[in-house]
């Protein structure tokens, strides 16, 4: 996937060139998604890691935001079809697209939507060091990499009729869930390279091929 990155805050939010959809375009996305941003995660110093923005998280605290939020998500796509069936039932709608989710998410953030239990717990200062940080990302990109195995595992029916619970926008077909973790990922990681030092992309201004692209203007 690339991830094309707006070049000002009011644009809708990063988007991939091709939008994923089946269960091999999303286990690819998941694990771009991981690559480029272990990349990036890893090259921030320990200071700048740990470091609280503007008053609010720092990127540690949206790296552990993101594995308690991926977790559930691999959880869930490893249980037998018929338990996820029985707890949540099945659906004959049509799975909306990536840009469409999108646009869902980012209306529930704009009305007020939080992290609630997926908030990290604060992280005393004595374990703002390297081997903490290199620890964190490691778990992050654990996740990504066990949702990406577990994708490939499911059927395209099963994706497109049963049903995972979204605390924020209610029940969503798997591959709608997928998708929000797809984008989910990409706009933290992103959003953190936007926040710090007025970056417009976490790779620069010349990032190497199939990496997060600025938006052309």
């Amino acid at each position: 996937m690339s991830p094309v990155l707006p070049a000002a805050e009011s644009t809708p939010g990063p988007v991939p060139v091709a939008e994923p959809f089946t269960g091999a375009e999303l286990a690819r996305d998941l694990a771009a998604v991981r690559d480029w941003g272990a990349e990036y995660w890893r090259a921030l110093a320990s200071d700048d890691f740990f470091a609280p923005m503007a008053g609010g998280w720092s990127p540690a605290d949206h790296v552990r935001h993101l594995v308690r939020s991926n977790r559930p998500v691999a959880r869930a796509l490893e249980l037998p079809r018929l338990v996820l069936l029985a707890r949540f039932g099945a659906t004959w709608r049509d799975s909306r697209s990536y840009s469409a989710l999108r646009a869902t998410y980012r209306e529930a953030l704009d009305g007020g939507l939080q992290a609630g239990r997926f908030a990290p717990d604060p992280l005393p200062a004595a374990r703002w060091n390297d081997a903490e940080r290199l620890d964190t990302v490691e778990r992050w990109s654990a996740t990504l990499t066990r949702l990406a195995a577990a994708v490939r595992g499911w059927s395209e029916r099963g994706l497109a009729r049963l049903r995972l619970p979204h605390p924020g926008l209610g029940l969503l077909t798997v591959r709608e869930m997928l998708l929000f973790t797809v984008y989910h990922n990409t706009h933290h990681v992103l959003g953190v390279a936007r926040r710090r030092s007025g970056e417009t992309s976490p790779f620069g201004v010349d990032p190497p091929a199939g990496r997060p692209q600025p938006a052309g203007r």
